[in-house]
């Protein structure tokens, strides 16, 4: 599945998720991940002699099945598969080599993860470019994955904004007129908008309401 720009946005094509491998809060995912291990992966670590072989075997195969297990429940970056592994006691090398392995099968893939995070921004959230752009980071993805990723973002901040500030301004009717606009600012910064996107969107709402008639604030 790609990303495909048109009406002014990005829309992504239809997602077919397979067994296993279960969507979590409906983000779109471009991978599959099979039930039972592939085997014979192209760049596997060489074979070892006696013990030594036996005990890195183990311990590459019990990373790799961890790591695995995981993924199906929902996607990782690069960094926090390592750190995942990690704080499982897994040395950092097989973590790595792990984390490598996986990441060539297309079960970790970061430019992905930016487009999923993206996308529930966007469309679940009501997020601005900044509070997206802050997932992405905490996220551990790596910058220029990030920037690439919000390249693709038309620049539709305010009407966004908007939007989610229609969605909540009939809630907000028991409240005085400038109390109302207090909260759905407050509301509106914490999605990642400016203050002077977030004071327009919520005026804009808050009169609309009003004008209909639907809503009069005290």
């Amino acid at each position: 599945m790609t990303a495909r720009e048109g009406d002014g946005g990005v829309r992504l094509a239809p997602v077919t998720y397979l067994p296993g491998a279960t969507p979590v809060d409906q983000e779109p995912v471009r991978w599959a991940i099979p039930l039972e291990s592939a085997g014979g992966d192209e760049g596997t670590s060489a074979p070892l002699d006696g013990a030594d072989a036996e005990d890195g075997a183990s311990s590459a195969d019990d990373a790799e099945e961890a790591l695995t297990r995981r993924l199906r429940r929902s996607a990782l970056s690069e960094r926090e598969a390592r750190s995942f592994l990690t704080q499982r006691g897994i040395d950092s090398t097989v973590a790595d080599a792990t984390v490598e392995l996986l990441t060539r099968r297309g079960w970790i893939d970061d430019a992905v993860l930016a487009e999923q995070l993206l996308y529930a921004g966007t469309s679940r959230k009501g997020q601005g470019r900044r509070a997206i752009a802050q997932t992405l980071s905490a996220r551990g993805i790596a910058r220029d994955v990030a920037d690439a990723a919000l390249a693709s973002l038309p620049d539709d901040d305010d009407d966004r904004a908007l939007e989610y500030a229609r969605s909540k301004a009939h809630g907000l009717r028991s409240y005085d007129l400038d109390t109302a606009m207090r909260r759905l600012i407050g509301q509106l910064s914490r999605r990642g908008y400016s203050g002077s996107v977030a004071s327009n969107a919520a005026r804009t709402a808050l009169a609309e309401q009003r004008s209909s008639g639907g809503v009069q604030f005290r």
